[in-house]
């Protein structure tokens, strides 16, 4: 089925259960993702560098603040907007909340809306708008309200 309908990957989850279907090259290998830290919280004992990443600048985080991750939930395209001409959805100094819209991932032609899942100020934005993410990948870190 998967074959017939072009389809490589499908992730189904309920609850902290995850089941990953894969399908690669015949006689092809296929590197397993490395596996997730089960906390979501990356700890960052030093600033972060105001220099770019992923061609978006960043203030300097503070000292000591433990910054939240908001992580790709599925394999595709990362978009920061809507549209191509309209505004990104959230960029550095956004504040967001558990459901507050950050990008969208376009999968096998479906645009779905990724929403943060986490509160705070958004302090990085780590990917490109139009490239590719993996499933896991970290898009954006976030320092959480006090």
């Amino acid at each position: 089925m998967m074959s017939a309908n072009d389809i490589t990957e499908i992730v189904v989850r309920e609850g902290e259960s995850r089941i990953i279907l894969r399908r690669g090259p015949v006689g092809g290998v296929y590197l397993q993702p490395p596996t997730l830290p089960a906390n979501p919280v990356n700890y960052f004992p030093a600033p972060l560098n105001s220099g770019t990443s992923g061609g978006v600048a960043s203030p300097p985080a503070e000292v000591g603040v433990p910054l939240l991750e908001i992580k790709a939930p599925m394999v595709g395209t990362f978009y920061a907007a809507a549209e191509p001409n309209a505004p990104p959805f959230i960029k550095v100094g956004s504040q967001v909340g558990p459901d507050t819209v950050v990008c969208i991932i376009e999968a096998m032609k479906v645009f779905n809306e990724i929403k943060s899942e986490v509160s705070g100020v958004v302090e990085r934005v780590l990917v490109e708008n139009g490239g590719p993410v993996e499933f896991g990948q970290t898009l954006f870190l976030v320092r959480p309200n006090p």
